[in-house]
C-alpha cells in the first residue's frame, strides 16, 4: 500500500504555485491524517514543507545545511549567536521573549504569524556583534578565568567517555577534507583562540582560503495548519499580508552561491581498525566500546528499517539473544548494547555502543560480539519473536502519532532535505513506514540472517576502546590548573583588569532594553482560544474516594458492566487507538530496611519467572517486555495495548505482581546488571548532585534516597553476596516487599485511553483481579514532604562539595523552604515569579547564560516536598554565578532593577506555550487523561486544574510577583535559610568551598573513592571527607 494518495493532483483546488513557490510534492499519508507539501522558490532557491494536522500548538522548524572542516566550533557559535539580534531587531533575546527559539514554537495561529517575520530576519540575517560573542561563546573574567556559554558547555563535555571516544571514530572513519571528522561543538583549545571575526564568516572560516556565501540553502518546516510561508488559505489574507512582509527579505538573500551537497566522502574504503582512548575516571575496573560498521545509503529505506528492527530483536528484552548472552547473567560482559545510525551523505554508519564492560574484557570484546552474530546466523531468527517485534514497532509508531506528528516525521524530513533526491521524490518512500512493516513480516529467517551478515559480519569495522585511567584524570586536573596559572600571570594585572572591563562592557551592550512597542505588540494568548483535548472522566465509588461528576455516555458505559468494583479505578475517556493500564502502588507502609531492595525489584519485575493462576510456571524466555515501572514514592506500573487486548493486560499485571517467582539465579542477574551500570553512572556530575543531594535533604523513609546512585553502589554489592551466602533471606524480604506493595488499601488504578472502545471496562477487573484487591478504605498518598530529614524540613547553613574527577565543570543545588501542597493560594504568584526568572533572555538567563558562568541556570519549586531550588549546570564559575543572582534577587526584590510589565506578559505568555505543549503531547500515553488522574485521585483537585491555573496565571499583578520573590525566592541566598550541594572538578573544590564559607555556609568537602573487595572486583563507593569545622 502507498504511502500517499495523488502526488500530481490537489484535488481540494489549493495553489500549485504561489508567488515565487513552486510545489513538487503533495501527498495523503494513509496511515495517520497528515498532508504533505513540499514546495521551492525560484527565486531563492528556499525549500519548504508543510505537514497540515489538527493540534494545539504550532511549530516552525528551520534546518540550515552546514559543513566545517576544523574543531572551532563555529556552527555551534552561530546557533546560539543568530538569537541575539538582527538587522531589523537588534535586540538580545527578542525571540525568547516571545517562543521557543530553538522551533518556533507558539500556542496558537495568530502568534506564530505574528512572530514568522522576526524569525526570519534573525536567521538571514544576525547581527553577530563582538559583545554577543563574548558573552555567548567565550571570554576571559577579571580573576583569568575562561567563560562563555558554549564554552561551559563545552568544557562540560569535552572529556568525558562519550565525546572522546566518538571524536576518535569520525578522526578514523572519515579522511582529510571531510566535515564529518570534525567537532561542531567546539573543542575547548580553538574556542579559547576564536574570534567574532571568524565566526562572522557563514559557517565560521572554514579553511584559510574557503568563505562560504551569505546565504545558504535551507529548509523550513512549518506543522499544524501554517500558511505564512506556504500557501494560505483562500480569503487568508493575514497569511497573504505576512507573506509579503517577508518574502523581500528572503529574496534579498540571493541564491548565487547555494550550499552543495558534501563531497562522498563517506564511500571511501575502511579497512578494520581498533584503538584505545582513555578518558578520566578514577575507577578502573570497567570501561566502554564504539563499534562502527558501514550501513546501506540513506535512501535504501526498507534496509534502513529492517535494521532497526533486527537492532530491536538482537536487545530489546532480557530474551533478546545479545541481552541473554551479555548482560542478562550473573557475570555481565557489559550493561547493554545499543544499535543506532548517523546518516551520512552517501552511506549510513551503523555504530554499536557497549556500556560497563569489565577492563579484562575491553580488548577482545569485539571479536567476541562477531562470535555470538556468527552463532545467531548458524542458529537462524526466531520468527514468532521477530513477528512480536514487528508489530510492537509498528504499534509504538501508530502511539507517537496520537499526538506528535510534527516531532515524528521531522528527522525524516530533515534527512531528506540534506541526503535525499532534489525534487522531493524520495520523501514519500521516507515516510512509508507502514509498508515497510508490511514487507518485513514476509521475510524468513535466511534474509534476515543475510541482513546480519551482510552489515555486521562481512563488513569492516572501527573498534574505540574506552578504557578509564585514573592517571590521566589527575594530570587533566594539574594541566588545567597550571594553565590558568600561566594564564593570569600572562596577563598580569592590567591585562585581568581589561579582559573585566571588557566583558562588563559586553554585558552592558546586549542587555540594551527591547523597545516597548516590540513586545506589547505580542499579547498574552488567551487560553480561551486553544483548543484543548478533551477527558471525560469517572471514578468507582466507595470509602476514602473522592465525588466528582460522570459524564452521561462513560457513566452509562462502566455501569451497564455489572457491579460497582470495591478497589480504586479511575477511567479517563480520550480519542485513541489505544488503552493504559496504570496500577499505583503505596510504599507508604514500606519498612525502610527493605526500600533499597526497590530498585533490583524494578530492574527483575519484567525478566521473572511468573507463577499463573492455573499453578503452571512461565520462565522469564517465555514471555515478553513491553511495559514499564516507575518507583518514586508511589510504584508504578503502566502496559499500554491495543484497545482489543485489555483482557490482556490486565491479566499480564496480574501475573507480573501478584504471580513473580523471586528465583535466585534471575535476582543475581538483574543485581549483577545493575552493580555493572554504577560506575558509569557515577561519572555524570548531575547524576552524582542527585544523589547527595537526596542524602542531605531526605530520611531513612525516602524511597529516592535508597535507590538514589550513591545508596544504591553500597547496597548492591552486599546483596549479591547475600545472595550467594543465604539466599532464602534475601528472597523472603523480596516476599516481605511485594506484600507490603500489594496491601489493597494502596492500590490505585488508573486506566487511560479508549474506554468507551473496551467492551468489559469493570467486570474484566473483578473477574482477573478482584479477589486479590479487596478493601473498603483507601488510605491517603505518602507524599514526599513526609520523607525529609530535618534539615530537609528547615534547610541551613549546610554546604557539601563533592569532588568529580571526570568533570571539568560544576553541577550545584541550593535549596530552600517553599510552597508545599498543590492548592496553595500563593501558588500561582510563585510560578509567575519562577517564570520571570527562568524564562529564556530574562533575569537568570542575562545573568548566568548570557554572562557565561554556566550552561544552564533555572529555579524549581516542588510542591509535594514543599521545596524550592536554585540549580546550576555545568557552571564555570558557580560563585560568580550565585553572587550575580543574588544581587538581581535582591534587586527586584527592593527595587534598585526594575520588573516590567512586559516581562510580566513575556512571563505568563511562556507558561501558557509550556502548559499546552504539556497538554498535546500523547506520546507515551494519553497524557491528559493521565493529568487527570494524577489531579484528582493523587493529588485531590479538579480535573481541569490545569487550566484553571493558567487563568489565575493571568491575574498575577507584578506586586503578587515581587511579595513572592522576597517570601520564597530570596531566602535560597542566605545561609541561615538555605543549604548547597554542589559536585565539581577536583581542581575547583578549594576555591567554591572558601567561597561558601566566606557567605557563611558550613562546608564539609567529600570525595568520591572505589573501595575494591577482597578479590579486588565488585567493590563500593564510598564518600570521603574532611567534615566542617563543626564536625571536627
Amino acid at each position: 500500500m502507498a504511502p500517499f494518495q495523488d502526488r500530481s493532483i490537489i484535488s481540494d483546488g489549493s495553489f500549485t504555485s504561489f508567488d515565487n513557490f513552486d510545489l513538487i510534492q503533495h501527498f495523503q499519508l494513509d496511515y495517520t491524517d497528515v498532508v504533505v507539501s513540499k514546495w521551492r522558490s525560484r527565486v531563492s532557491g528556499l525549500t519548504l514543507v508543510h505537514l497540515d494536522y489538527e493540534a494545539p500548538l504550532i511549530n516552525g522548524y528551520f534546518v540550515v545545511a552546514t559543513e566545517i572542516f576544523n574543531d572551532s566550533g563555529c556552527p555551534h557559535t552561530l546557533e546560539h549567536l543568530v538569537f541575539m539580534g538582527s538587522e531589523k531587531y537588534p535586540y538580545k533575546g527578542i525571540i525568547d521573549h516571545l517562543a521557543n527559539p530553538y522551533t518556533a514554537s507558539t500556542a496558537g495561529e495568530q502568534g506564530f504569524l505574528q512572530l514568522l517575520p522576526i524569525y526570519l530576519d534573525h536567521i538571514l540575517y544576525p547581527t553577530l556583534s563582538k559583545s554577543a560573542f563574548v558573552t555567548e561563546v567565550h571570554h576571559i573574567n577579571a580573576k583569568g578565568e575562561d567563560a562563555g556559554v558554549v564554552y561551559s558547555e563545552m568544557q562540560g563535555r569535552e572529556n568525558t567517555s562519550g565525546d572522546l571516544m566518538a571524536l576518535r571514530s569520525q578522526r578514523i572513519l572519515y579522511p582529510p577534507g571531510s566535515a564529518y571528522r570534525s567537532e561542531t561543538g567546539g573543542l575547548m583549545d580553538a574556542l579559547r583562540v576564536l574570534t567574532v571575526e571568524q565566526s562572522n564568516h557563514p559557517i565560521g572560516l572554514l579553511t584559510s582560503d574557503l568563505l562560504l556565501p551569505t546565504f545558504y540553502h535551507w529548509e523550513t518546516f512549518k506543522w499544524n495548519q501554517i500558511y505564512s510561508l506556504c500557501p494560505p488559505r483562500k480569503g487568508g489574507a493575514q497569511d497573504h499580508c505576512t507573506w509579503y512582509k517577508i518574502r523581500d527579505r528572503v529574496q534579498r538573500a540571493g541564491n548565487d552561491h547555494l550550499w552543495r551537497r558534501p563531497v562522498p566522502t563517506a564511500s571511501v574504503s575502511r579497512g578494520s581498525v581498533k584503538e584505545v582512548v582513555q578518558f578520566p575516571e578514577k575507577d578502573e575496573r570497567q570501561g566502554e566500546l564504539l563499534i562502527t560498521f558501514n550501513g546501506p545509503p540513506p535512501t535504501a529505506f526498507l534496509e534502513r528499517k529492517a535494521l532497526d528492527i533486527l537492532s530491536t530483536y538482537l536487545t530489546s528484552s532480557p530474551v533478546a539473544p545479545l541481552n541473554r548472552e551479555y548482560s542478562e547473567v550473573e557475570s555481565p560482559l557489559c550493561s547493554y548494547i545499543y544499535f543506532s545510525e548517523d546518516v551520512r551523505a552517501t552511506m549510513v554508519d551503523l555504530p554499536v555502543y557497549i556500556g560497563s564492560v569489565p577492563a579484562e574484557y575491553l580488548d577482545t570484546f569485539d571479536e567476541k560480539l562477531l562470535a555470538s552474530f556468527r552463532r545467531i546466523v548458524m542458529e537462524g531468527i526466531d520468527m514468532s519473536r521477530m513477528s512480536m517485534v514487528i508489530n510492537r514497532d509498528e504499534r509504538q509508531l501508530r502511539s507517537k502519532l496520537e499526538s506528535a506528528k510534527g516531532d515524528t516525521f521531522s528527522g525524516t524530513i530533515i534527512t531528506d532535505f540534506l541526503y535525499g533526491a532534489t525534487d522531493g521524490s524520495d520523501l514519500g518512500g521516507a515516510l512509508d513506514d507502514i509498508k515497510y512493516y508490511n514487507i518485513l513480516r514476509t521475510w524468513d529467517s535466511l534474509l534476515w540472517t543475510e541482513l546480519l551478515k551482510k552489515y555486521f559480519i562481512d563488513q569492516h569495522y572501527t573498534v574505540i576502546i574506552g578504557r578509564p585511567s585514573a592517571n590521566l584524570a589527575e594530570k587533566l586536573e594539574a594541566v588545567e590548573k597550571a594553565r590558568l596559572a600561566a594564564q593570569v600571570e600572562q596577563l598580569g594585572p592590567e591585562g585581568l583588569d581589561k579582559a573585566g572591563q571588557e566583558f562588563e562592557a559586553a554585558k552592558a551592550e546586549n542587555e540594551l532594553p527591547i523597545p516597548k512597542e516590540i513586545l506589547t505588540a505580542f499579547p498574552v494568548p488567551d487560553v480561551k482560544s486553544i483548543s484543548w483535548i478533551p477527558v471525560k472522566s469517572m471514578q468507582e465509588l466507595d470509602k476514602g474516594r473522592t465525588t466528582m461528576s460522570r459524564p452521561p455516555d462513560l457513566e452509562k458505559h462502566i455501569e451497564s458492566d455489572g457491579e460497582p468494583l470495591s478497589m480504586f479505578v479511575q477511567y479517563d475517556h480520550v480519542k485513541s487507538d489505544f488503552v493504559g493500564i496504570h496500577a499505583f502502588f503505596s510504599l507508604a507502609n514500606m519498612p525502610d530496611e527493605l526500600r533499597p531492595y526497590l530498585s533490583t525489584y524494578a530492574a527483575a519485575f519484567f525478566s521473572l519467572p511468573v507463577k499463573l493462576e492455573n499453578g503452571k510456571v512461565l520462565s522469564h524466555e517465555e514471555r515478553g517486555s513491553d511495559y514499564q515501572i516507575n518507583l518514586p514514592e508511589l510504584a508504578r506500573i503502566s502496559i499500554k495495548v491495543e484497545t482489543a487486548h485489555y483482557e490482556s493486560a490486565i491479566t499480564w499485571l496480574r501475573d507480573l505482581v501478584w504471580g513473580a517467582v523471586f528465583d535466585k539465579e534471575r535476582l543475581l542477574v538483574s543485581a549483577a546488571k545493575l552493580a555493572q551500570s554504577l560506575p558509569e553512572l557515577k561519572r555524570d556530575g548531575n547524576n552524582v548532585l542527585s544523589s547527595v543531594w537526596a542524602e542531605t535533604l531526605y530520611d531513612k523513609n525516602s524511597t529516592s534516597l535508597a535507590g538514589a546512585i550513591l545508596s544504591q553502589a553500597d547496597f548492591v554489592p552486599k546483596l549479591i553476596k547475600d545472595l550467594h551466602e543465604s539466599p532464602e533471606q534475601v528472597i523472603a524480604a523480596f516476599e516481605q516487599l511485594r506484600k507490603c506493595l500489594t496491601d489493597p488499601s494502596g492500590i490505585r488504578i488508573s486506566i487511560t485511553g479508549n474506554v468507551l472502545g473496551v467492551k468489559k471496562p469493570r467486570s474484566t477487573w473483578r473477574e482477573k483481579v478482584g479477589h486479590l484487591c479487596q478493601t473498603s478504605t483507601l488510605a491517603p498518598v505518602k507524599l514526599t514532604s513526609e520523607t525529609l530529614n530535618e534539615l530537609g524540613k528547615n534547610p541551613v547553613r549546610k554546604a557539601v562539595v563533592v569532588s568529580l574527577p571526570t568533570i571539568e565543570s560544576s553541577f550545584v543545588e541550593h535549596t530552600t523552604k517553599g510552597i508545599q501542597g498543590f492548592d496553595h493560594p500563593e501558588f500561582p504568584a510563585l510560578r509567575v515569579a519562577l517564570e520571570v526568572l527562568n524564562a529564556a533572555e530574562s533575569f537568570l538567563w542575562r545573568t548566568v547564560r548570557g554572562a557565561g558562568l554556566a550552561y544552564g541556570a533555572y529555579m524549581t519549586a516542588d510542591r509535594e516536598a514543599g521545596l524550592i531550588t536554585f540549580s546550576l549546570y555545568r557552571s564555570s564559575n558557580s560563585m560568580e554565578a550565585f553572587k550575580e543572582v543574588k544581587n538581581v534577587v535582591s534587586g527586584l526584590v527592593d527595587g534598585s532593577i526594575e520588573l516590567a510589565e512586559t516581562t510580566l506578559d513575556a512571563a505568563k505568555s511562556s507558561i501558557v506555550y509550556a502548559v499546552t505543549k504539556m497538554l498535546q503531547r500523547q506520546a507515551e500515553q494519553p497524557l491528559q487523561a493521565i493529568n487527570s488522574f494524577t489531579n484528582q485521585a493523587l493529588k485531590g483537585l479538579s480535573q481541569d486544574h490545569n487550566l484553571q491555573l493558567l487563568t489565575q496565571y493571568q491575574a498575577v499583578t507584578k506586586d503578587d510577583v515581587l511579595a513572592s520573590l522576597k517570601k520564597y525566592i530570596l531566602p535560597i541566598f542566605s545561609p541561615s535559610t538555605s543549604t548547597v550541594v554542589v559536585v565539581t572538578a577536583p581542581s575547583k573544590v578549594d576555591q567554591i568551598s572558601e567561597g561558601l564559607t566566606g557567605y557563611g555556609f558550613d562546608v564539609e568537602k567529600r570525595t568520591l573513592e572505589v573501595e575494591e573487595d577482597e578479590e579486588g572486583s565488585l567493590g563500593t563507593t564510598s564518600i570521603s571527607g574532611d567534615g566542617s569545622e563543626d564536625d571536627r
